[in-house]
């Protein structure tokens, strides 16, 4: 039962705390998180290495008044607990409850709603220049990044900025050795040389018992002390790559010490111009089998364990996602093609690609947090004559937009770009859903556009995509996969397929809502109203017989798990009146022209209208079967 945290009302009360108190605190923050993880899937073990962090950040500085940003917002549950959400802390991405990630709307303490890596120091020292600008230079800026992020381009175009300009900046390092999984590259290896110089061991050692023999020490001799550590050991070897680039390194620092953490930060925190605070932590720490596996315990199925920390049961989903489906294929066409390769951003658990990266270690590449390299590395190939597959969430793709026309589409370069996690995302909420990709990407020359319906099409069009000549992106959601029985077309160029067939109207469903479609259809048919039902396919090019169809029918529907402004439907519209198709009523059911809310995926289909409930009833309404009313507003129809 937590003692003290419950009465952490703000940040303020931690300041009346003893050490031996914020450690206990640190306990029950750990429970906390645990309780949370057994009862649904969280981000876990990123959470437990930043508890000693939170506390002694909270402790040093005044975030009501100075300035936070934790860079990939899923560490910030020890932050949400001590900044008065402890009560609806159980509430935490549950539709209508708590963000997984910072939410401004929650707290006055989230000044960013962060879910991409790499901008935290972007927007802090923003923050400190705009401050400046307004007369309020006293205010402290801090940025929280992890080791995994670090080698995101923008962070270093930022601090180039921050060296420049001089401003009064601190960056902490949280260097835990992971990313999602075990980071990669060339500035992994230099932070692992840092972690074990052993000249770096001595002098802390020695430095810090010089310290503890000096009991009247003055705050500016420590400072003193502690800078001369530092100048030394950064001249020998650490942190020598910050300071080229003008920005103060210190460190390293033992991350779950709270004394430590509370001084050092304490000491660099009046320094004068960008700081880099460079902090060793634990993912996992406190937690025994996050500890020993914290690639699986980053978002870990929710678990059971008893009193010592033992694991005693993982609620494990034996149901075969979309994820399984197109890592099968993508190993598959590795296996037939040489040529092939695949690319992922980080990310090698989350896209499940750990089979295929034990069988093809030479054709598997793992770039970092870099989705605009992995692109533009992905074009190289491409020129040099290889397949390259680039498998990233389609939030995350967004990061490479400008290298996916320059480098990609404007060369009309064969890469197919495996866009996982495409449409509503569920619990991860508005930073993860896959909302958009569909429109950024049918606005490119030469780029092919897919949709699956169901688990039968993605392989084969993942097959299609790799004997194409020029650019192919195919979008699938993080879902149940579901199998639509019948006889299936082949995967041809803008052909796309009928499931069911109706003379009252015409449905045409672009990707996995595609089983929703037939729901409706179905229970529609049971009410006397015949409803065709098309397996759309293509996005672009658009299949042309659809134009037949709509002028046909006495009203069309299109569905997509995707924004409606510039996405599927948009392109039905842009065709039909591009044609001068003289069709009746089109109603688009898609996402909103709004961000949507975290919650369970089939929970937010039924509040937007794209479940079989919500389409059957918009079918209804155009029939004349029921009154215009609901969601309407949200759609848009075109009467012809």
């Amino acid at each position: 039962m937590a003692e003290i945290l419950p009465s952490i009302l703000s940040p303020r009360d931690l300041q009346g705390l003893s050490m031996p108190q914020l450690e206990q605190l640190a306990g029950e923050m750990r429970r906390a998180l645990c309780e949370v993880a057994t009862s649904r899937t969280a981000h876990f073990a990123s959470n437990l290495g930043v508890v000693e962090l939170c506390l002694a950040l909270h402790r040093a500085f005044d975030f009501s008044r100075d300035r936070l940003i934790w860079d990939t917002g899923h560490q910030i549950y020890p932050h949400k607990l001590i900044t008065g959400r402890f009560a609806s802390f159980g509430t935490i991405r549950t539709r209508g409850g708590l963000m997984g990630y910072p939410n401004p709307e929650e707290s006055p303490y989230d000044l960013f709603m962060t879910g991409h890596a790499g901008c935290s120091i972007s927007t802090a020292l923003g923050l400190a220049s705009g401050d400046d600008l307004r007369g309020e230079g006293d205010r402290h800026s801090v940025a929280v990044i992890g080791d995994g992020a670090l080698p995101s381009g923008i962070v270093f175009e930022a601090l180039n900025n921050a060296g420049f300009l001089k401003k009064r900046l601190l960056v902490i390092l949280n260097d835990n050795k992971m990313s999602i999984c075990p980071r990669v590259g060339g500035l992994a290896e230099y932070l692992d040389t840092i972690r074990t110089n052993p000249w770096y061991r001595g002098i802390k050692h020695h430095t810090g018992e010089l310290i503890k023999g000096m009991p009247m020490v003055g705050e500016s001799v420590e400072r003193m002390l502690v800078n001369v550590k530092d100048s030394i050991k950064t001249t020998l070897h650490g942190g020598a790559l910050f300071e080229a680039l003008g920005v103060r390194y210190f460190g390293p620092v033992e991350g779950h010490s709270l004394p430590n953490l509370i001084r050092y930060l304490e000491l660099v925190k009046d320094e004068e111009g960008p700081i880099l605070l460079h902090v060793l932590t634990e993912k996992g720490h406190g937690f025994k089998p996050a500890e020993a596996d914290p690639v699986f315990f980053h978002t870990p199925a929710p678990f059971e364990c008893d009193d010592d920390d033992c694991i005693v049961s993982i609620k494990k989903s034996s149901t075969r996602a979309y994820t399984d489906v197109a890592s099968a294929a993508i190993g598959a066409a590795l296996r037939r093609d040489p040529r092939v390769t695949v690319m992922t951003a980080a990310m090698c658990q989350g896209n499940k690609l750990e089979p295929v990266r034990e069988e093809f270690a030479d054709r598997f590449f793992d770039v970092g947090i870099c989705e605009s390299h992995a692109v533009a590395f992905a074009a190289g190939q491409a020129k040099a004559g290889c397949r390259p597959i680039v498998d990233i969430y389609s939030t995350f793709l967004q990061r490479s937009f400008d290298q996916i026309f320059q480098e990609v589409c404007l060369q009309n370069l064969p890469v197919v770009f495996m866009m996982d996690r495409a449409g509503l995302t569920g619990p991860d909420g508005p930073t993860h859903h896959g909302s958009f990709d569909l429109g950024y990407m049918r606005l490119f020359p030469n780029m092919v556009v897919l949709a699956p319906g169901d688990e039968h099409d993605l392989p084969a069009m993942l097959d299609w995509a790799l004997a194409h000549d020029g650019p192919v992106a195919i979008r699938y959601p993080k879902a149940a996969v579901e199998r639509h029985e019948g006889t299936r077309s082949p995967i041809e160029l803008g052909r796309s397929e009928t499931l069911a067939e109706g003379s009252d109207g015409l449905v045409i469903a672009c990707g996995t809502l595609l089983g929703e479609a037939l729901k409706a259809a179905a229970e529609l048919r049971g009410e006397g109203l015949e409803v065709a039902v098309v397996n759309a396919r293509f996005v672009k090019p658009l299949d042309a017989g659809l134009l037949e169809r709509i002028e046909a029918a006495p009203w069309t529907v299109t569905v997509e798990e995707n924004a409606l402004p510039t996405g599927f439907g948009s392109g039905v519209l842009e065709a039909v009146n591009d044609a001068a198709v003289e069709a009746g009523p089109i109603v688009r059911l898609g996402l909103p022209d709004r961000f949507v809310e975290h919650g369970e995926r089939a929970e937010l289909l039924s509040s937007l209208g794209i479940d079989a409930a919500g389409i059957a009833a918009t079918c209804r309404r155009l029939a004349g079967r029921e009154p215009r009313r609901g969601r309407a507003a949200e759609h848009v129809i075109v009467d012809r």
